[in-house]
């Protein structure tokens, strides 16, 4: 049995995530969608609308996760305050998630 600080992919997990919080997103946008909206600026890794537990329905943002900073970055200044489905969405660089510990 290993404690979760003796981990051994912590290090793995670890590095940089390049990943920009998109909000006001309208209630009909999935993963799809986000992705295409965002691949002009770069190497999209994943895309991610964050949905209610309870109900199912998207909760009006999500996640944009790039290769490289540099795409990060142009996405920001490129599509904050762009249309997505007829609303103006907001995006901004995302905050580093914190370690989940396994038990």
């Amino acid at each position: 049995m290993s404690a979760p600080w003796w981990d051994s992919d912590w290090k793995d997990r670890s590095g940089p995530e390049y990943r920009c919080y998109v909000g006001n997103l309208p209630y009909g946008t999935d993963e799809g969608s986000l992705k295409n909206a965002f691949s002009n600026y770069g190497d999209v890794i994943s895309s991610e609308v964050v949905v209610d537990r309870e109900t199912g329905r998207s909760r009006g943002f999500g996640f944009v996760q790039f290769e490289d900073k540099k795409s990060m970055d142009n996405a920001i200044q490129g599509m904050n305050g762009q249309q997505i489905g007829g609303r103006s969405v907001t995006v901004s660089e995302a905050n580093q998630r914190p370690r989940r510990w396994r038990a």
